[in-house]
């Protein structure tokens, strides 16, 4: 059997997909407790095909995990299937300037990408998710976090 070919960056469908507000699964190793830690997050971005970023609060345990350990695996399901992209992350910017919440700005540089979808199924429906805070501030700040992220 022909061995599969390592995907290491990510794919045109893949780069759009992020650029709508999608949910995103992220696992860190815990910095305290050498265990896996999973958070979602929600401001995403694909910068380029090898660079995604994200932003999360600067008193985030995700922080002091990239701190010790800057391995990371982003999951997300979409696209019928479920994506694992695993790569290194790094702190660009804590707090970042522009943004009324104190947030960070982080970037992972892909080095692998895996479809993690049991064989013979696919996904038929996304996970959505609503806001349930003021729309237009959740907006306001949506913008901020996204202009800031790509700067």
């Amino acid at each position: 059997m022909a061995k599969k070919e390592q995907i290491t960056a990510l794919t045109d469908e893949l780069s759009s997909y992020l650029e709508g507000e999608k949910l995103v699964l992220i696992a860190t190793v815990g910095h305290d407790v050498a265990v896996p830690n999973v958070n979602a997050i929600s401001w995403v971005k694909s910068l380029n095909e090898k660079k995604i970023r994200f932003s999360v609060t600067t008193n985030s345990r995700i922080i002091e995990n990239i701190k010790a350990n800057p391995g990371v695996v982003l999951n997300l399901i979409g696209l019928e299937t479920v994506y694992s992209i695993q790569g290194n992350a790094s702190i660009l910017e804590s707090p970042m300037e522009g943004v009324s919440l104190k947030l960070a700005k982080i970037e992972v540089e892909v080095e692998q990408v895996f479809e993690s979808m049991f064989w013979g199924a696919k996904i038929t429906q996304e996970p959505e998710y609503e806001k349930t805070y003021n729309p237009e501030k959740a907006k306001e700040l949506d913008e901020e976090v996204y202009n800031a992220l790509m700067k």
